[in-house]
């Protein structure tokens, strides 16, 4: 029974770390009726190091954040669920030679679809998660803080969710959501450090975890060729895994002028490499297209957004169908990489609230088109 006095029951994620925690804490001093919960990912090992999340101490600090805030906390096993939508993918898209990101499919298909699955056993109206991003009528916009701003990670989540999603420090920089924590005297979080890698993946080398999963003779980590754009072998890798488009860490040197990563081969377990103006792309394939608002018409003008802290570049949206589109952009953009996500925001000019702030969805970027040789190359 959800207590008369309150604005409704909450459901809130919380890895335990200092984002959800104060996300939680506020939604209490607002009147909600708040239950925290933990979502155990994955099978924590000894070649898995403690992190600031997805550790046995984060389930722990979050426990510990419930009992200061006086509600109840539980915790989720979605180990199986995990371990298919999001370990097995991250292992098959490097075996396809793409480069994906583990974060947006564990939003896509396991922490909200779940989440809001749980809610509804608990009878809460509302789930809420830590994220830097803001929700208003049900339509996901960015976080008030441009360096900490998710929303290029929270593309896939169902329009459904939306409705019924709660982002208590959107509209707060980091700094202020550690001043809320000292606060409220959440000191068992409120100077804890930021976790920067990939949760299920060992020191970061993400090659321990495709070993594990398909063993040591992996087609992906077997050695290969290093190609010239025109075919000539130039050295040899020791698995197309450990190169992505845009990379020139590990490749032979003694060119005229720098080599990076422009293409990954897996049919031939080939890389590649060729100078920096092969990187640019006028033009972008996306699929798995998720839209959280009315998708716009061909020929609209949006802003799209090809990697994390990449700036959102100008673009027209040239097809629409089956899951799939293709952009023009107005100007080039290094390394775009399948396998990455596309995000694309409001365009237009003027002072309008949406314009590069709201999301309209995005997808899985799938290749580049139309790279320019003459072009300069954007910062990204």
């Amino acid at each position: 029974m959800i207590p008369s006095d309150t604005k409704g029951r909450v459901l809130v994620a919380m890895s335990g770390g200092v984002d959800s925690s104060v996300a939680a804490a506020l939604l209490v001093e607002q009147g909600y009726d708040v239950v925290g919960a933990t979502m155990k990912l994955f099978c924590y090992g000894d070649d898995v190091p403690d992190r600031p999340c997805c550790s046995l101490d984060s389930i722990n600090d979050a426990r510990r954040v419930c009992e200061r805030l006086g509600v109840p906390h539980y915790v989720l096993n979605l180990e199986d669920r995990f371990g298919h939508d999001v370990v097995r993918d991250f292992v098959d898209e490097y075996a396809r030679g793409r480069t994906p990101i583990p974060c947006v499919r564990c939003n896509t298909f396991t922490k909200f679809r779940d989440l809001l699955r749980t809610a509804d056993l608990v009878d809460a109206d509302s789930i809420a998660t830590g994220h830097y991003a803001r929700v208003r009528d049900g339509a996901l916009y960015r976080g008030l803080d441009p360096s900490k701003d998710q929303t290029y990670f929270l593309w896939g989540v169902e329009r459904r969710v939306l409705r019924r999603m709660l982002l208590p420090v959107g509209g707060l920089t980091k700094a202020e959501t550690r001043a809320v924590a000292r606060r409220l005297g959440l000191a068992v979080v409120a100077d804890k450090v930021e976790s920067q890698d990939i949760c299920f993946v060992p020191d970061g080398d993400h090659t321990k975890v495709i070993r594990r999963t398909l063993g040591d003779d992996a087609p992906s980590l077997a050695r290969g060729p290093i190609l010239t754009l025109d075919g000539r072998v130039v050295g040899e890798h020791d698995g197309h895994a450990r190169f992505t488009v845009g990379q020139r860490r590990g490749l032979p040197g003694g060119f005229a002028e720098p080599m990076y990563v422009v293409a990954i081969r897996p049919s031939e377990r080939a890389v590649v490499v060729g100078p920096r103006e092969a990187l640019l792309g006028r033009g972008v394939v996306a699929r798995e297209v998720n839209w959280l608002a009315e998708p716009p018409a061909v020929g609209a003008e949006v802003r799209v957004q090809v990697r994390h802290r990449a700036r959102a570049v100008p673009a027209t949206l040239v097809r629409a169908d089956a899951g799939e589109v293709e952009l023009a952009l107005a100007e080039p953009v290094a390394a775009i990489t399948p396998g990455q996500s596309l995000v694309l925001y409001a365009g237009g000019e003027g002072d309008d609230e949406d314009v590069g702030q709201r999301v309209l969805g995005g997808g899985v970027i799938e290749a580049a088109v139309g790279a320019r040789r003459s072009l300069p190359v954007l910062a990204a």
